[in-house]
């Protein structure tokens, strides 16, 4: 069993976390592990959504302290992994997972801190567990969100909500993180992997290439004007008109039944 776990449900890949002992604190080879298995999935085309959690009783306590107390931890020599090291950020996961296609399902099935909240945030949508927690610990540590929670959360909730929680360090209980919008839904934790399995296979139900350029749209869309994205729409959308997935969607609502897509 390693510290990453990668499997797969028919069109749906599940991505686990897999250091309960250490409440999948991240370590250098979880990073590059991660960022491998992001991008692999992405590629396939047989994958059409992505869920991202964590192995026992939570998501993930941030990187492992015990490797910057040993001197080995990001930014102090070589020992936080490859990807790291070189500050190829570019390859890291969070710029990895921002810049991914396939739609990606956080389940969020205990505390999430630190780092391990940022790769929360990064993912497109988050279902929480009745004991899940966000823990905006940063500046507690002496440290700021360095993996895109600076950029994704004013996004997610407002600039005064993103502020508070980041100037005080708090702590959001699951009811706390859907009240401000950081989740879509809290669930029992018994029932949290079904349902994000569910939500997963319904996403996947759809046309994929269409999916992947909605999600692409709305990302490119964070940083453009209304007009440019307008513009970018059409020219998504003309080749989609080409697809097979195209004909297959208008034929089986005209048949009045579900369709068949095979993402060509």
């Amino acid at each position: 069993m390693g510290e990453l776990l990668v499997e797969r449900d028919e069109h749906v890949a599940f991505i686990t976390l897999n250091r309960p002992e250490r409440l999948n604190a991240i370590t250098g080879p979880m990073l590059d592990a991660l960022a491998q298995a992001l991008v692999e999935l992405d590629e396939d085309r047989e994958v059409r959504a992505i869920v991202l959690t964590g192995a026992g009783r939570g998501f993930c306590a941030g990187l492992d302290l015990q490797d910057q107390v040993s001197g080995q931890g990001l930014g102090q020599g070589d020992g936080i992994g490859t990807t790291t090291a070189k500050f190829n950020l570019r390859d890291a996961p969070p710029t990895v997972l921002h810049n991914l296609d396939t739609p990606t399902i956080c389940a969020l099935n205990g505390g999430a801190a630190g780092y391990g909240m940022d790769l929360a945030l990064g993912c497109d949508i988050r279902l929480a567990s009745e004991t899940a927690k966000l823990s905006a610990a940063f500046t507690k540590r002496g440290v700021l969100p360095e993996s895109g929670g600076t950029w994704l959360l004013p996004r997610i909730v407002g600039w005064s909500k993103a502020a508070e929680i980041m100037f005080t360090g708090r702590t959001l209980d699951a009811a706390q993180c859907k009240e401000a919008g950081l989740v879509s839904d809290v669930v029992p934790a018994d029932s949290l992997m079904q349902t994000a399995r569910d939500l997963a296979h319904e996403i996947a139900g759809n046309a994929p290439l269409a999916v992947q350029a909605t999600k692409r749209m709305m990302r490119m869309g964070q940083d453009e004007t209304f007009e440019a994205n307008v513009h970018h729409v059409f020219l998504q959308l003309l080749p989609l008109f080409r697809t097979k997935d195209f004909q297959e969607g208008v034929k089986s609502f005209l048949e009045k039944r579900k369709p068949e897509f095979e993402g060509r």
